[in-house]
């Protein structure tokens, strides 16, 4: 069976979020690459030991490593985002005419993905394309797995669970954390998964 390893990311020093969030952010990634593991053994397990007499523990199992696994995913989409240092969205990128396109300028779109990190509650801001007409669509995620826009690319996903910011902010100041979030994302890598040139 595969087992899934936690990846590292070179990370450069990032403004307004400092290394002790980083670090706790980093572990709770971890914590979620070892629960999909964990769930995945068990479901084996389960299965070798009586899949008719353990039908609903596996059933049950399945569910929760949808959360696990969706955990562990959009994490490695949020932290690969700093990586190589922050770079602003190019207007005349492929991305930069999709969301100027749907929203009126990169500007527009970027007012529109904080707006949507601004929603109440724990969950994703997140951006996908749609190769259906090429477009792009911004999404509220819940939970990891709750909203996810089914077989759309992932484009960029800003992490709006409180573990992802209350080191350095408070619920309160929220919008600070998006601020640096914003600050620090290497667009070129938003603009490399949209990869339609």
């Amino acid at each position: 069976m595969h087992t899934y390893t936690a990846q590292t990311f070179n990370l450069p020093e990032l403004s307004g979020l400092s290394d002790g969030q980083i670090k706790a952010h980093l572990g709770l990634y971890e914590g979620y690459v070892k629960h999909v593991n964990l769930l995945r053994e068990q479901i084996a397990d389960l299965t070798a030991l009586d899949p008719e007499k353990y039908s609903y523990a596996i059933m049950e199992t399945r569910r929760r490593l949808g959360f696990e696994f969706n955990g562990m995913r959009m994490h490695e989409y949020y932290f690969s985002q700093f990586e190589g240092g922050a770079s602003p969205l190019g207007a005349d990128s492929s991305l930069g005419k999709a969301v100027t396109e749907k929203y009126g300028s990169v500007e527009a779109f970027v007012a529109h993905f904080m707006g949507v990190g601004m929603s109440r509650g724990i969950g994703w801001s997140v951006l996908y394309r749609d190769p259906i007409g090429n477009t792009v669509h911004t999404a509220w995620v819940a939970d990891h797995e709750l909203g996810q826009l089914g077989g759309l690319p992932v484009i960029a996903a800003m992490d709006m669970w409180e573990h992802a910011f209350m080191v350095d902010y408070l619920p309160k100041d929220k919008k600070n954390y998006i601020e640096a979030f914003l600050k620090n994302m290497n667009w070129r890598v938003a603009e490399d998964r949209f990869g339609v040139k």
